[in-house]
């Protein structure tokens, strides 16, 4: 009894120095004990979401977490969330960078015009753009191919070769026609390289009435829209190496459903691309045409 008087005596004390009232000194040490519990909560089921999405960035982690703090009445803004995460160790790093060379432009094949300069897609189905990029094993490297719908960015194909030849990306492309019921009015763009000018490839393309579309310079700006694609795959959802190139496939196959069905993307807005790609009406543009916004670069560079 005697403890529980001292306690209060100290208490009022306190308050007394700090000019506070019991009731307010009661009510920060209830908001306190609140907020961490809440904190641990959130740590608990971030730490769910990154099993999944390892490094998902904190924008979105907050937009896939946003039902779950609903149903707590937990209230965080985006700057609480990021010195939460930091705090915790659990803010993800910069995005590794593409350093091996996947294309080679140098050849006697024919080379196609540029279709898509000025052109925005508007609906699934439009726009297909294709790219090459490596995954590291343990020995050597394997190359991932991957056609991605340029509108809803969803990956329509792909498949993992462990040669950089034209095998990986027709496969790529062969999924591809396979998931889509009228490829007629399809325009498919990709860089120049040889395993996109080959026959076996371009071939492919004619055979489906597929419209064929090219880069004009090596810039990776000029395909855009790939290229992030790649860079998300790699960044977020894959590892940095894998001990064989069966093991790589099969976490390619993982990551490739996880970006599709989880992980939503701001430029659509906030939809899983599975999602995006199954919509009637436009979407709600969260982003410009990459190739524009290089053009206008260039035409301020001139000026």
């Amino acid at each position: 009894m005697k403890t529980k008087e001292s306690h209060g005596i100290a208490i009022s004390l306190l308050c007394s120095l700090s000019g506070r009232s019991r009731q307010a000194y009661y009510k920060q040490l209830h908001h306190k004990e609140k907020s961490q519990v809440e904190g641990g909560l959130i740590i608990q089921q971030m730490t769910d979401y990154r099993k999944i999405q390892k490094r998902v960035g904190t924008i979105k982690l907050l937009w896939l977490m946003a039902p779950f703090l609903k149903q707590h009445a937990i209230s965080i803004g985006r700057d609480s969330m990021f010195t939460l995460l930091r705090l915790n160790g659990l803010l993800v790093g910069k995005g590794r960078s593409n350093k091996s060379r996947t294309t080679d432009s140098n050849h006697w094949m024919k080379k196609h015009p540029n279709l898509i300069q000025n052109l925005t897609p508007v609906m699934a189905g439009g726009l297909w753009v294709s790219d090459i990029t490596y995954i590291n094993l343990s020995q050597g490297h394997s190359f991932l191919s991957l056609v991605s719908d340029a509108y809803s960015r969803k990956i329509v194909g792909f498949h993992l070769s462990e040669h950089l030849t034209a095998a990986g990306p027709v496969a790529a492309l062969g999924m591809a026609i396979g998931s889509c019921s009228n490829t007629e009015s399809l325009i498919h763009h990709s860089d120049r390289g040889s395993q996109y000018c080959c026959s076996d490839y371009v071939g492919l393309l004619q055979e489906n009435k597929i419209s064929i579309s090219m880069t004009q310079s090596g810039d990776p700006r000029d395909n855009a829209i790939a290229e992030r694609v790649n860079g998300i795959l790699k960044s977020e959802l894959l590892e940095d190496v894998y001990p064989d190139v069966q093991t790589a496939r099969m976490a390619v196959s993982k990551a490739v459903n996880t970006y599709n069905y989880l992980r939503p993307h701001t430029s659509i807005d906030m939809l899983t691309p599975a999602l995006a790609h199954s919509k009637v009406n436009q979407l709600k543009r969260h982003w410009t045409n990459p190739y524009q916004r290089k053009l206008k670069r260039e035409a301020t560079m001139d000026g």
